[in-house]
């Protein structure tokens, strides 16, 4: 088999060093015989899109990538920061990660020097899926409505949240229903015991909604709603607006403006050498053709698709290769390297916040955290992202 998908156990981690085996080499591309990449759970198009990009490094370069599902943001982080694992294919716990908050608010975590390679943005969207039966046309209609949750998932929380700001609405404003997974939750929509959830709108589960009795809408975001886009970044910075052409009751011929964000995000910690984040962002970039049609979402992939001055620095390696490829400027530099500032000022503010003797108990932990990361990143000029 090309890949190989393992649990996330010492014994495999044993024979996966990233340092003791001989790179392999294909002109400037110095790939690792063997390498891990942990990813979301299988079946997921971050999972699938991986296994595609191992196929290609296999049959390209001899690297035998090993595709690591994990369920959780933790779980994917964990074996990059003991160096068992090169690259995570993550989503927008990325961010999180990096910022140090939600569950990398707590005393093991902190915020996390993450440095992205390459990300995906395609043809879909992220936004609030509304029953049509509700005869919500725009956001701000949400108001009183049952807005599904996932319990002990802030990352879709608060990408709920973002979009009924855009709206001018809080969770006070709506109803919030509380479900045991993500796939409970859009049960919940089918089954007329929720009226919006969060969801991408290539999901699957969005599409059973759409051809459902209740039907499917996506309130649109429109780009020239500046006001609303200003109250959607203050809770969400990390959506950008884009036109949405692919994905349940959305077409070509019926596009809706939305908002969206990288996925999957290939990222590395800061101390990942320089020259193996260089030979696998190259070998992505050169050997795109042989995994653009693997998966859905693979195509977003491409050198020229990738999103410029996101939230997450790119990783000096990846620089080097986006350089190399002709699709790097003098203005994704100046907002990277303020990016990289700001992961200093954040570690910073981190331990000075651990040398006061913070709250011992995790609720408390987080909240006097949140209260020091907010006043150093006012203090260094900075936007908090989670006002």
């Amino acid at each position: 088999m090309i890949y190989r998908m393992l649990a996330l156990s010492p014994a495999v981690f044993t024979s996966l060093s990233l340092i003791a085996s001989a790179p392999v080499r294909a002109d400037d591309v110095k790939l690792l015989p063997t390498m891990a990449i942990t990813a979301y759970d299988t079946g997921t198009s971050g999972f699938n899109i991986t296994v595609g990009v191992g196929k290609m490094m296999k049959d390209k370069y001899g690297s035998d990538v090993r595709v690591l599902p994990a369920g959780n943001d933790v779980a994917r982080l964990a074996p990059l920061r003991a160096k068992r694992a090169a690259v995570s294919a993550m989503g927008v716990g990325t961010y999180f990660a990096q910022e140090g908050v939600f569950e990398f608010g707590v005393k093991d975590w902190g915020p996390q020097p993450l440095q992205m390679l390459l990300s995906s943005v395609d043809c879909n969207g992220i936004s609030l899926g509304v029953a049509a039966d509700t005869g919500v046309k725009e956001v701000k209609d949400l108001k009183g409505k049952r807005i599904g949750f996932v319990v002990g998932s802030p990352a879709l929380n608060q990408n709920a949240l973002a979009v009924l700001a855009f709206g001018g609405l809080t969770r006070d404003d709506v109803k919030i229903v509380e479900f045991a997974s993500f796939g409970a939750m859009w049960k919940g929509l089918l089954n007329n015991d929720a009226d919006a959830a969060i969801a991408s709108t290539i999901t699957g589960t969005a599409k059973e909604v759409d051809t459902s009795p209740r039907g499917l809408i996506w309130p649109p975001l429109p780009k020239s709603d500046k006001a609303g886009w200003e109250r959607m970044k203050k809770v969400g910075s990390y959506f950008f607006p884009q036109v949405v052409t692919c994905g349940a009751a959305i077409s070509k011929e019926k596009p809706v403006e939305l908002g969206n964000y990288p996925y999957p995000i290939y990222v590395a910690y800061a101390s990942q050498a320089p020259d193996l984040v260089y030979s696998i962002t190259k070998a992505m970039i050169d050997g795109y053709d042989a995994y653009k049609d693997s998966a859905p979402g693979a195509p977003g992939l491409g050198a020229a698709r990738q999103v410029k001055n996101w939230v997450v620095p790119i990783h000096p390696g990846a620089v080097k290769a986006l350089k190399e490829a002709g699709h790097w400027s003098a203005e994704q530099e100046t907002h990277n390297n303020a990016l990289l500032k700001r992961q200093e000022v954040l570690a910073a503010a981190w331990a000075d916040y651990n040398k006061g003797n913070p709250p011992s108990d995790e609720k408390p932990f987080l909240e006097a955290w949140m209260k020091a990361r907010a006043a150093a990143l006012a203090k260094a000029k900075m936007a908090n992202g989670f006002d």
